[in-house]
Parts: C-alpha cells; sequence; structure tokens
C-alpha cells in the first residue's frame, strides 16, 4: 500500500492512461454524485457553483448562514486496495511485479482526497457563496503486455487548491423566475502526467523519482455564469431548467493534466411535493455540449534540453452517453436535529447510489459511481466509492 500511497501524496494523481478519457473536473460533491451528478437545474449547495452557480439561490433560506468546515472526503477505486497489496508484497523483485502487473492489465485505479470548506448565506436580495478547495487525486493503468507508451503503468497526478467566489440573484417576472449566477475561481496545482517502468516501482523513493521528472506548476483563472429558469414557480411540480457555462477564461493551466476547458452544460429538474417526503428531486444533466473534453493518447517519452517529457495527443471525444447524467434524491426526514437523503441515478450509462446524513452540526455522506476511462470500444470502467464527513451548520 505505501508505493500506491505514496504516488497518490505527489500532488496526487488522476486519470493517466493510454487513452486518457476522463472528464475535467476540480470536484466532486458526494451529494451529488450520488445523484448522478445531476445538479445544472438543481443547486441548493454551495457547491453548485462547480455545475451552476446560479443554483445558490436555492440554498433554503431558513438555515441562515450555512458554515461547512472541514468537509474531508475521500475516494477510491474498488480493487484499489488488492492492487496496493499485491505491488507491497512483490518488493523489489522484477518477476514479482511482473506477476502483478499481469494480474491487473487493462485496469485503472484511483485514489483522491479533497477538502471545500465554505460560508454561505441566501436571502431575498441574493445568494452568495465563498470557499476554499484543498485536493489531490490519482489514477494509474496497469498495461501488463505494455502500452503505447512503451511502460506497464502510465499516471497522471495534482496537488491544487484555491479560492472560490460566487452569487447569485433570482428575478421575478411575469413569465416566471429567472435566477442569474456567476462565480470565480483561482486554482493552483502541481501536477505530473508520464510512464512507470518496472524500475520506478522499486525502492522507497517512486515519488520523489517521478516528482522530480514529470512535476509541472501551473495556475488558472476561471468565470462561471449560469441561469436557472423556474417557469411555473406555482407549479406543485416546480419544474427547472438550467444552462451553465464554466471555466471562461485562461483555466486550461498551460494543458497539464488537470486543466479546465471551457464547458457549456444544460439540465432540467422538477421538484414535486409528494406526502410523507421532505423532499423529491428529478434531474437530467447533458454537460459539456461542444465536446472540449479530449481523450489524450500518450507516446514515449522523448528528451528536449536534457528534460524528459511525454509526447501526448489530444482527440476530440463525442461520446454522449459520458455525458448523459440522471439523478433522483429522496428526502426521508430533515429536521432540526436529523436529515438523510437517499439518491440514486445514472452517471455515463453506470449506476450511482448515495446517502447524506446530518445529525446536529456533523455529517456524513457517501456515494458509489463508475467513471468510464477512454471511448467506445476501449472504454475502462472505474467504480469508485465516496466518504465525507464534516463539520457544518
Amino acid at each position: 500500500m505505501k508505493k500506491v500511497v505514496t504516488l497518490a501524496l505527489l500532488g496526487a494523481t488522476s486519470s493517466l492512461m493510454a487513452l486518457g478519457g476522463e472528464f475535467a473536473s476540480l470536484y466532486k460533491d458526494p451529494r451529488v454524485m450520488g445523484m448522478g451528478g445531476a445538479n445544472v437545474a438543481v443547486g441548493a449547495y454551495s457547491s453548485s457553483v462547480f455545475s451552476n452557480p446560479a443554483g445558490l439561490t436555492n440554498i433554503k433560506k431558513d438555515h441562515g448562514f450555512v458554515v461547512d468546515i472541514l468537509s474531508l472526503g475521500v475516494s477510491t477505486s474498488e480493487k484499489v486496495g488488492d492492487f496496493a497489496s499485491d505491488l507491497d508484497d512483490a518488493g523489489d523483485d522484477d518477476t514479482k511485479i511482473f506477476d502483478v502487473l499481469d494480474k491487473y492489465s487493462g485496469e485503472a485505479f484511483s485514489i483522491s482526497a479533497s477538502n471545500y470548506s465554505s460560508i454561505s448565506k441566501n436571502s431575498d436580495a441574493f445568494a452568495w457563496s465563498i470557499g476554499l478547495l484543498a485536493a489531490s487525486d490519482a489514477t494509474f493503468t496497469v498495461h501488463g503486455n505494455g502500452s503505447t507508451s512503451g511502460s506497464p503503468i502510465e499516471a497522471a497526478g495534482r496537488g491544487y487548491g484555491g479560492l472560490v467566489l460566487g452569487a447569485a440573484k433570482p428575478y421575478n417576472t411575469k413569465y416566471g423566475r429567472l435566477d442569474v449566477g456567476m462565480s470565480m475561481k483561482y486554482i493552483v496545482q502541481n501536477s505530473y502526467e508520464g510512464p512507470l517502468y518496472v524500475s520506478d516501482l522499486q525502492g522507497d523513493d517512486v515519488g520523489k523519482t517521478l516528482q522530480d521528472t514529470y512535476e509541472k506548476e501551473s495556475s488558472g483563472f476561471g468565470v462561471d455564469i449560469g441561469v436557472t429558469y423556474h417557469p411555473f414557480v406555482n407549479s406543485k411540480w416546480h419544474p427547472a431548467f438550467g444552462l451553465s457555462i464554466l471555466n471562461i477564461g485562461a483555466m486550461e493551466m498551460d494543458n497539464n493534466y488537470g486543466g479546465q476547458p471551457m464547458s457549456v452544460n444544460v439540465g432540467a429538474s422538477v421538484t414535486p411535493e409528494v406526502p410523507f417526503l421532505s423532499k423529491l428531486v428529478l434531474a437530467v444533466d447533458y454537460v459539456d455540449m461542444f465536446n472540449a473534453n479530449t481523450i489524450r493518447v500518450y507516446d514515449y517519452p522523448s528528451t528536449s534540453n536534457g528534460t524528459l517529457e511525454v509526447a501526448y495527443t489530444d482527440y476530440e471525444d463525442t461520446d454522449m452517453m459520458k455525458r448523459l447524467r440522471l439523478g433522483m434524491g429522496i428526502g426521508l426526514v430533515d429536521s432540526t436535529y436529523f436529515s438523510t437523503t437517499v439518491n440514486v441515478g445514472l452517471y455515463q450509462g453506470a449506476y450511482t447510489a448515495g446517502l447524506d446524513m446530518e445529525l446536529t452540526i456533523l455529517k456524513l455522506n457517501f456515494a458509489t459511481y463508475e467513471e468510464q476511462i477512454g471511448t467506445g470500444s476501449v472504454d475502462i470502467s472505474d467504480r469508485r466509492y465516496m466518504a465525507q464527513i464534516g463539520i457544518g451548520w
């Protein structure tokens, strides 16, 4: 386990592979991911700034100041523990390491940690939110018989964080209510992407070796804008339609791993009034309408001015299923001292599920979803499990 954890703590690592097709993201809220990742027309959380800042207007007004501190979350792949244990047991033995790589050939493993602390408030005039993000993530793709980069493992990673500011204002018209929101974020990150060879997996300095070889520093400033339209405010169904444009500006961060391309996203939701339930939300999103997210195919490392660099080509990804998100949230209890919500959904063609609980100031959130790496016939499914504990009120 030590080798995998060391790599993850590098700055951490997310999706690097012969076909790197994971969608760019800065923060995945387990409350949203349990609901299939559908939030463009829903909102209601401080983390709405990562999907549609107009959603801040759906934060409950009677909660006053909504404070989330120490919202510590972790996410891991289904078999990451087995892979890490087998790799550690192999030690520095070449033959045993190759046996482990053959055993897990064609699989992807990820591990991540995050903390998004924020303070928000929704008043009659407007809603606002201020948040601090600190996160790291790591993904490894195993190729027991080699890959396009000639390595048995390909990896990419980052450690990143920054400041996020958001505000939204509702406008009542004779045609319904229109919520308009904007957020700004400044993110700094250390990232790397490159192949791992058997020699890199030997010894205790794996992380330092990769850091010295591949690490790159970058930063970016982006603006997000969004609207949510509520055509029938007094309807018992409470329909809503959302549109957001995220990462306007220079969020590509030098095209390093972890860059955030500008994306256009749409969504729709209904929140019908159902007896015996505190909440029922049905939502559908279609994200990245203009296919800004690409698939990165890695080549052999090249040497430039004595520095080892990784060559790659970015290809357009038009997979519609990877962009479709469906979700349902069922609020069972919502009282002063305890509340719970069960979430289910469909994310990139696979099921999601989650459970959100609040006990006075303690918040517990759990979710599972499946990330599709690559595209079409070369998709690699990575089932992930999320857990988050936080203090808030």
